[in-house]
């Protein structure tokens, strides 16, 4: 069990201190405060396109980052943007329009001990190459598309 677990066993608290975290030359820097202590992962074919595998995302309260003139933005669909460092090729994050919701890619950061994973979304596109032993919700990609659409999200 995650030690960010809260007293009454519920949903892990958010982490108290800010993360920092840097892509691979430095160019650009992210820190996000408020960070929930868990890790979304996405199975879905964009993102393993996008990295080479399946997407280990953080998100948080707010962010701050620097760097700006080393980040290039690609809209990947109507309704998110990914962005990466133009120096090292570095992901930094994903960006869900509608939402404004931004997920930061895990591996830019030193995170504390303790994190798990809080749910698998797209795993109905997951390769057989690779599989995560760790117990988690896991979603379709339709189940994911629905609850967002409940949210009251529209997609084209």
């Amino acid at each position: 069990m995650s030690e960010f677990v809260s007293e009454a066993g519920n949903k892990p608290e958010p982490l108290a201190e800010p993360i920092k975290g840097h892509c691979l030359c430095r160019a650009v820097t992210i820190t996000i405060e408020s960070a929930h202590p868990e890790v979304d992962i996405c199975h879905c074919e964009m993102c393993r396109r996008w990295g080479g595998g399946f997407f280990g995302g953080l998100k948080g309260a707010n962010h701050k980052v620097t760097g700006e003139d080393s980040i290039t933005v690609y809209k990947s669909s109507e309704w998110a943007e990914r962005a990466f460092c133009r120096t090292c090729g570095s992901n930094l994050w994903y960006h869900f329009l509608p939402g404004k919701h931004h997920s930061f890619l895990a591996g830019l950061f030193d995170l504390p001990d303790g994190f798990g994973i809080e749910q698998q979304i797209f795993v109905d596109e997951k390769p057989d190459w690779y599989d995560l032993a760790q117990k988690s919700p896991m979603k379709t990609g339709p189940e994911v598309i629905a609850e967002a659409a409940a949210a009251g999200f529209e997609f084209d």
